[in-house]
């Protein structure tokens, strides 16, 4: 598997190189073969935190992860596990959604290469624990945005006075806001 690996705010050294190698080198074992499409991998560091992103895009699927901590080794890490918690879960709906020949059923293996241990079957139950109900109250982006910070939260649903349709704005990481329409 090749990754394109870059630094943002960051120096990506042979050392930081070769361990991010090695680490993503151990989620070859759960394809079949190879991807073929090159996955990026982005180190970058901002206030302190140090951030791993990692994308694989495969056939008809993409793998994406992104791991935040104090230390560069940690979020790496980190990112591979959550990787392979992701292969392990969507493995089996993936087998069971797409089941002709040369589909997705066949990107990952049934158990991992020879030695390793097979991959859990999790079919874990998606569970809604609260639900709620609200009118949307028609304003403009500007004040979307206040109320979703008077509330406190970091996304807010409303109906966009401009558009007439329902629209989310979100803090981001960054800080800034965006905005999600319907479209």
């Amino acid at each position: 598997m090749q990754f394109s690996i870059r630094g943002q705010q960051i120096e990506v050294t042979d050392a930081l190189r070769e361990y991010v190698d090695k680490k993503l080198s151990r989620l070859e074992k759960y394809f079949d073969a190879p991807p073929t499409q090159e996955g990026y991998v982005t180190l970058s560091v901002l206030r302190g935190l140090h951030t791993v992103e990692v994308t694989i895009p495969l056939n008809g699927v993409t793998l994406r992860a992104e791991v935040r901590s104090e230390d560069m080794y940690a979020s790496i890490d980190g990112v591979v596990d959550k990787l392979e918690r992701q292969i392990r879960k969507h493995k089996t709906k993936l087998n069971r959604k797409f089941r002709q020949e040369g589909s997705l059923k066949t990107l990952f293996v049934e158990n991992g290469s020879a030695g390793s241990v097979a991959l859990e079957e999790q079919d874990e139950e998606l569970e809604v624990v609260r639900n709620k109900r609200f009118t949307l109250k028609p304003m403009d982006v500007e004040e979307a945005i206040l109320q979703m910070n008077m509330v406190g939260h970091n996304f807010f649903v409303f109906s966009n006075i401009d558009t007439s349709e329902v629209s989310v704005v979100y803090k981001r990481n960054d800080g800034k806001y965006g905005l999600i329409e319907q479209g």
